[in-house]
């Protein structure tokens, strides 16, 4: 049936094939670009930006002085790297980027510790995922360890935008864009990779406080065989409305749910860990399988390992359903529910809303999710050495 769809498809649109095949071809033999061909062009002293005071951060709306930009073409192959002023971007109204969503981004953080030290948590694992996020997209891919070289060059020009706080960090937000002015549905021949750099505070003002979730099984997030594991803008936007849907009912995130079991998938834009006592009486720290449906959390591997490092109870990917979840609420099986991720570190889940029923979860004064969210801090500011940590300098 593949190969018959295929020469179906070179039949109706011989061009367009041939364009792809190219673009293909090209994208497989042009050399990626390298940290040593970077340019800089560094911001003159009127140029530079007040920087905002720690107390006054929230998470996206203050840049730094300057960005990166990578230039693509499917014909002449990846561009040099540049790091100058931050502008706005030049695009043409039919860049594919604005019509077919074809683009992706990242999300990491750079962290300055109470040595004095700049680290990167973790990038090869950002980039890992930003590179299987392309081919999905069907934009070019690069070298990933020259991609962070860049980006820990940048990080270093504008380093005294990293805040003087173990409440605060520095959030990276790499993206890659098909930017050709062609109204097709094709793979694009132009591309623009770029990064920005963003002083944060906490994600959530209220800091390391519960909050109480939507479960509502008529939305879904992902589903299989789509992009649910892919961390691309199309697979946030649809979600905004019912994040506002869940507010005006008096919570503060969704839990997204699958299936006609209700399977639990992913909690706002985390992932979610259920601490639990099974039914033979042990207990089990449970987050779903990466099946496709579940963005892979660099955050969620590393609580992962930790808890498989530490050795005090189960540790399980496996699917978890609402059905499951009530039982266990009823039995008070629930220890302590989480979500994990990038700009919230560790998030602790005070209740769940679900077809009328009312969950609370429980959470102790020694939680697991303060540990996790202790230890994860220790490592991003130097108070634990840890080989996660990437020094920047």
């Amino acid at each position: 049936m593949a190969v018959r769809g295929l020469i179906l498809s070179v039949r109706l649109h011989p061009q367009k094939f041939l364009q792809n095949l190219r673009n293909v071809r090209c994208a497989a033999t042009h050399q990626p670009f390298q940290y040593s061909d970077l340019e800089e062009k560094i911001c003159t002293p009127d140029q530079l930006h007040p920087k905002p005071e720690t107390s006054a951060l929230v998470f996206g709306k203050y840049f730094t002085d300057h960005m990166l930009e990578v230039s693509w073409d499917s014909e002449k192959g990846w561009a040099k790297p540049v790091i100058s002023p931050m502008h706005n971007l030049q695009l043409h109204p039919g860049a594919k980027v604005l019509h077919y969503a074809i683009e992706l981004f990242e999300g990491m953080k750079a962290y300055r510790g109470e040595d004095g030290r700049l680290r990167l948590f973790r990038p090869d694992r950002n980039m890992a995922r930003m590179l299987n996020t392309a081919k999905r997209s069907s934009l070019p891919t690069f070298d990933a360890n020259e991609m962070i070289q860049c980006i820990k060059r940048l990080i270093q020009i504008d380093r005294e935008w990293i805040p003087h706080s173990t409440t605060s960090s520095l959030y990276i937000r790499p993206t890659l864009i098909g930017t050709d002015p062609s109204l097709g549905v094709a793979s694009p021949n132009q591309a623009l990779l770029y990064v920005l750099l963003c002083p944060v505070g906490p994600y959530f003002t209220s800091g390391f406080k519960p909050i109480s979730l939507l479960a509502d099984p008529q939305y879904v997030r992902a589903w299989p065989g789509g992009c649910g594991a892919m961390k691309m803008g199309a697979n946030y936007a649809p979600t905004i409305y019912i994040q506002k849907q869940s507010e005006l009912l008096g919570h503060q995130q969704v839990l997204w749910l699958y299936g006609a079991d209700h399977q639990l998938t992913e909690v706002g834009t985390m992932n979610i860990f259920v601490f639990m006592m099974n039914k033979a009486g042990e207990r089990e720290l449970v987050t779903p399988p990466l099946e496709g449906l579940i963005l892979p959390g660099v955050t969620r591997l590393s609580l992962l390992e930790l808890a498989r490092e530490w050795k005090e109870f189960r540790v399980v990917e496996r699917t978890i359903t609402m059905a499951e979840m009530v039982e266990a609420h009823e039995e008070k099986r629930i220890l302590e529910i989480f979500g994990a991720g990038t700009a919230c570190v560790v998030c602790p889940i005070s209740s769940i809303s679900y077809q009328g029923r009312e969950l609370n979860i429980p959470r102790s004064e020694a939680s697991l999710s303060e540990r996790f969210f202790k230890t994860m801090s220790d490592i991003h500011y130097g108070r634990l050495q840890h080989p996660w940590a990437v020094d920047i300098e």
